[in-house]
C-alpha cells in the first residue's frame, strides 16, 4: 500500500500544471479576439465618421450655393475630420467632399442643376 502513495506524490502537481497551460491558451486567445474586435470596430467607426463628415461637407456645400451662386468651395472642420469641398462647372455643377479622419478618406461627389431658379440634386455618389 505504502509504494502506490509514494508513486503518486507528483500527480497532482503535473495535473496542476497541465490545467494551468490550459487556462493560459484559453485566457490568451479570448484576449487576442477582444483586441481584435476592438480594433475592427474602431476601425469601422472612424469609416462612419468620415462617411457622415463627407456628406455633411456636400449638405454644406448645397446651402453655401443657394445663398451664393458664386461658391467656389472651402476647407473645413467636422468634429475630429477636415473636410474640403470643391465646386466645378457650371450646368451641371459637381461639388465634391473630401472627408479626412486620421488615415481614413472618404469622398462623395454631388450633381446639381439650377431648374426653374431651384438648385436640384441629380447624382450623389460616393467615390472610393
Amino acid at each position: 500500500m505504502k509504494s502506490l502513495i509514494t508513486n503518486n506524490k507528483g500527480q497532482t502537481l503535473v495535473t496542476l500544471l497541465v490545467f494551468t497551460v490550459v487556462a493560459i491558451a484559453v485566457v490568451s486567445t479570448a484576449v487576442v479576439v477582444m483586441i481584435n474586435i476592438a480594433r475592427s470596430t474602431s476601425i469601422t467607426e472612424s469609416r462612419f465618421i468620415a462617411s457622415q463628415a463627407a456628406e455633411s461637407g456636400i449638405e454644406n456645400a448645397i446651402i453655401r450655393m443657394l445663398r451664393d451662386p458664386d461658391y467656389t468651395g472651402e476647407t473645413m472642420s467636422v468634429g475630429d475630420a477636415i473636410v474640403v469641398i470643391s465646386v466645378s462647372g457650371t450646368d451641371p455643377i459637381i461639388i465634391t467632399s473630401k472627408a479626412i479622419l486620421g488615415s481614413y478618406e472618404q469622398t462623395v461627389q454631388t450633381t446639381v442643376t439650377y431648374v426653374e431658379n431651384r438648385l436640384a440634386v441629380s447624382g450623389w455618389e460616393y467615390m472610393y
